[in-house]
C-alpha cells in the first residue's frame, strides 16, 4: 500500500461532522473530482476507503443519494449525479447561480471556521490528492482542473500559514508542497496525525542515513575542512550574541543563525534545504561568510 493510500485511510477515519464540516469536505471534494457542473457530478477514484466514505458523506452534508454507485468488479469507483434537482441542490447550497459554472472560486464564507477549513482540505485531498513515500521524496499535491479555484486554495492555504507552490500540468491546475515540515503540518490539520507522525519518523531516519553515508563516503580532509567551517560560523554566531548584535541584523542573517546553530551537523548544500524556501549553496555561503565578518569587527 502506497503512502498516499494510507494517509487517506486515515483521514477517511475521521467522523463526517457537523453538517457544515460535512459541507466543507464535499465541497473540496468536488472542486477536485473529475466533473461538477450544475449537469454533473462525476466522482472516480481508486481509494476503497473513500468510496466507502463518499455516499454517507453527501448524505450528511445535504440528504442526496448518487444516482450511479461503483458497479461490482470495477477496478475505479465512479460516483455520479445527472439529476437535475440534486446537482441544482448542491450547487445553491455553495452559493453559486446554478445557471453558472460552480467550479470557478472558492466561496469562502462557507469556510469560516478552522474545523471546516480542515474539512476543506481533507476532502481535496482526497479527491484530487496525493503525496510520495517520505522515505523517498517530500511531496504533497492537489490537483484541480479548474485555475480560479487553484488560485484561491493556494491563498486559503497560505492564509492558515502555509507556503505553497503552484504549476500547471497537462491542463490540469496543481498545488504542491515539498518541505517535509509543510507536509507533515498540512497533514495534521486533514485530520491525519499518524501520517504526519510517520513522516517525522522517516526525515529522522533519512537524516541519520545521509549523515552516516556523508562520513563513510567523505574523505577526510573535506570531511575536516566541513568541520572547521562550521566550527568558525558558529563560533562567529557566539561572538555576536556576546557583542549583542544579533538584535539589529536583517532578517535573512537571523535565519541563518537560527538553522546553523539548529543543524550544525549539516552541509552547505543540506542547510540550505532547510530554509523556507530554499536558498542556493552560493547564497548561504555568502550569508554565513557575512557573520564571520561582522563578528571580527
Amino acid at each position: 500500500m502506497t503512502f498516499s493510500s494510507r494517509v487517506k485511510n486515515e483521514l477517511c477515519q475521521s467522523p463526517l461532522g457537523s453538517e457544515c464540516c460535512a459541507r466543507a469536505e464535499v465541497y473540496g471534494a468536488l472542486l477536485h473530482c473529475n466533473t461538477f457542473t450544475p449537469q454533473e457530478v462525476r466522482v472516480i477514484t481508486e481509494s476503497e476507503s473513500f468510496a466507502r466514505r463518499l455516499p454517507a458523506l453527501l448524505d450528511r452534508a445535504f440528504g442526496l443519494a448518487f444516482d450511479r454507485l461503483p458497479a461490482e468488479g470495477e477496478h475505479k469507483y465512479v460516483f455520479q449525479i445527472t439529476d437535475r434537482e440534486k446537482t441544482g441542490r448542491i450547487v445553491d447550497a455553495f452559493g453559486f447561480d446554478s445557471r453558472q459554472s460552480p467550479v470557478l472560486h472558492i466561496n469562502f464564507g462557507l469556510l469560516e471556521e478552522d474545523c471546516c477549513r480542515s474539512a476543506f482540505l481533507r476532502g481535496a485531498f482526497l479527491s484530487g490528492g496525493s503525496t510520495t513515500e517520505p522515505s523517498r521524496s517530500y511531496h504533497l499535491e492537489l490537483v484541480t482542473s479548474h485555475a480560479q479555484a487553484s488560485r484561491e486554495l493556494a491563498a486559503l492555504l497560505t492564509d492558515m500559514g502555509r507556503q505553497p507552490r503552484q504549476t500547471a500540468r497537462g491542463g490540469c491546475q496543481v498545488t504542491y508542497f515539498k518541505s517535509s515540515v509543510q507536509i507533515e503540518q498540512l497533514l495534521a490539520v486533514m485530520g491525519a496525525p499518524e501520517s504526519a507522525g510517520a513522516l517525522v519518523i522517516a526525515r529522522a531516519e533519512k537524516r541519520l542515513r545521509n549523515g552516516v553515508n556523508r562520513r563513510v563516503n567523505c574523505e577526510a580532509a573535506n570531511l575536516d575542512k566541513a568541520v572547521d567551517a562550521a566550527q568558525e560560523q558558529l563560533e562567529a554566531i557566539r561572538r555576536l550574541y556576546e557583542l549583542d548584535r544579533v538584535g539589529g541584523l536583517p532578517a535573512q542573517l537571523k535565519e541563518t543563525i537560527i538553522l546553523r546553530e539548529t543543524y550544525p551537523e549539516l552541509t552547505l548544500r543540506e542547510l540550505a534545504e532547510e530554509f523556507e524556501p530554499p536558498v542556493t549553496k552560493s547564497c548561504l555561503q555568502h550569508r554565513l561568510r557575512k557573520l564571520v565578518e561582522l563578528s571580527r569587527q
